[in-house]
């Protein structure tokens, strides 16, 4: 990392994981390391030793339906996983490659954009990753010949100074008519109003309609020729309105997570092919975004930024603190905006996870899936004929996804009664299938890791089980990134009748899933 002071732990730390993510991933087969092929090795034998000693309840007469039940609901919703896996392979091999050869035609005859503008918030970042983030943009703008302006939003004097002492060295003899940096000192808290403040900035400056508006996060670390690779799928393609990118994480946290994490970027490589193809994507991702600067210095994308919001019949009018990348999706969404998804380059995402990791895990679900929430339910109201009916559906079914994930293992612990071994068969059932599963989401990263499939149904149960509880508390906002900023936590006599009413609207219905299942196994008697 060209610039950076040598001699800082993390400095090292985040050299060495780019020098390891930059390779190219090893072939499939090779990607099973001695410790990973035992460990796989194992739980292949464990499973076989489960379904040869245990004896198979599955099919007694007292839980064969139950069996049935959740035997159709896996059949649904594997079906429609490995749906999202075909059409990825057909992304790959099919529509990316003629998009990836004529943007490379387009750049190599030398088409550059007339100015590209980087959007980007910072906010007490760690003075490693700063400059590491900068030194990877000055590196693509001075090697492409890009004529660029980088527009930074700040929170504080300290992540100025730093800013401004890096380029002051790193810099030196770019034309200041190619190459500017404009630091906004953001008025108001909050990442939403630090990017509304860069956006009208960069909208008085004489942006024109074509220009390229690059928006990414202050810990967003650009992988080799994302420039190039992304810039000229504008040019080839004048209907391209946005696009988001691969992303890899450098995680310096526990091992598991770090693990976890890998396996939820595994995933999004499968989801955001499956979308591309169709012609949208179902986010246009924070940390590193590109849009036509048309879209963005628009008055009503602006406002949608800093100040959306969701009118709801029981939180009244709340704005939104998070996930200004699902408001710019759901903006472009709106108008009938074509986006894409580019494969082939890579932001890196740097988390420093300092508490524990399960803590992490399900801050993270209440963010993601709080963001997803509420903008899923208006982007459902705009109809399949608004967008690709397969989009409109993704969206319906990320909606029906979080209840029929519970359905197993609640129908599994009331078998028990009847049948002790059914839950032995359940687990070995769940097992066997993450393993498969975890066998085509190894094809969409560097190496396989044997704790997939367990890690894979503990982040299903526990993200469902999150939206689940956020989907009646929509207001409810934490966002620990930027100051542990908080929203629909007001201690006011409204406040807590409205959160009393939530809690009733959470626990009625979950009796009411849990009674509905009971009844269909048995363990209660069907009403009168």
């Amino acid at each position: 990392m060209a610039g950076i002071p040598s001699g800082y732990p993390l400095a090292k730390a985040l050299a060495a994981a780019l020098a390891r993510l930059s390779r190219r991933p090893p072939p499939y087969l090779r990607r099973f390391g001695a410790g990973a092929t035992f460990a796989l090795a194992a739980t292949v034998l464990l499973l076989a030793a489960a379904v040869l000693q245990v004896p198979n309840r599955l099919l007694a007469p007292e839980v064969a339906h139950l069996s049935l039940a959740i035997g159709a609901i896996g059949i649904w919703r594997f079906g429609w996983w490995f749906n999202h896996a075909l059409r990825a392979e057909v992304f790959a091999a099919r529509a990316w490659p003629p998009m990836r050869a004529a943007a490379d035609r387009v750049w190599g005859r030398g088409w550059r954009p007339r100015r590209l503008h980087i959007q980007m918030t910072t906010y007490l970042e760690e003075p490693v990753i700063t400059r590491a983030v900068l030194a990877a943009i000055l590196a693509q703008v001075r090697r492409e010949g890009i004529a660029t302006t980088l527009w930074i939003g700040t929170g504080s004097a300290g992540d100025e100074g730093v800013i401004r002492d890096f380029l002051e060295a790193q810099a030196a003899g770019l034309d200041p008519d190619r190459f500017e940096c404009v630091l906004i000192r953001q008025n108001q808290p909050g990442k939403r109003m630090a990017i509304g403040v860069v956006l009208r900035a960069i909208a008085r400056s004489g942006v024109a309609p074509d220009d390229i508006v690059l928006f990414m996060d202050g810990d967003a670390l650009l992988g080799p020729d994302v420039l190039a690779r992304c810039l000229p799928l504008f040019a080839a393609d004048p209907g391209l309105q946005a696009l988001t990118t691969d992303e890899e994480v450098i995680c310096q946290g526990p091992d598991w997570i770090a693990s976890w994490l890998s396996l939820r970027f595994a995933q999004r490589r499968i989801a955001m092919q499956s979308h591309a193809l169709a012609g949208r994507v179902l986010t246009l991702t924070g940390r590193m975004s590109m849009f036509r600067a048309l879209n963005v210095i628009d008055h009503a994308f602006i406002r949608t930024i800093e100040a959306d919001h969701l009118d709801h019949w029981l939180w009244g009018r709340f704005r939104f603190l998070s996930g200004d990348d699902k408001s710019s999706w759901f903006h472009l969404l709106r108008i009938g905006a074509r986006m894409t998804y580019v494969p082939d380059a890579t932001v890196y995402t740097i988390e420093i996870i300092r508490e524990g990791g399960l803590s992490r895990m399900v801050q993270n679900f209440r963010r993601w899936s709080g963001n997803m929430l509420r903008n899923g339910s208006r982007a459902i109201a705009l109809g399949p004929r608004a967008m690709p009916p397969f989009i409109w559906w993704c969206i319906v079914d990320q909606r029906i996804a979080m209840w029929t994930m519970m359905v197993a293992p609640v129908l599994a612990v009331f078998a028990v009664a009847a049948e002790p071994l059914y839950i032995v068969n359940v687990a070995t059932w769940i097992v066997a299938t993450r393993l498969v599963l975890s066998l085509f989401l190894y094809r969409h990263a560097r190496r396989a890791d044997p704790r997939w499939p367990f890690i894979l149904y503990l982040n299903q149960i526990i993200n469902a089980a999150v939206k689940i509880s956020l989907v009646f508390r929509l207001a409810k906002q934490r966002w620990t990134n930027r100051g542990n900023q908080q929203a629909g936590e007001d201690r006011g006599l409204l406040a807590r009748a409205r959160a009393g009413v939530a809690m009733f609207q959470l626990v009625t219905t979950v009796t009411a899933f849990v009674t509905l299942l009971a009844i269909f196994a048995g363990v209660l008697p069907p009403p009168l």
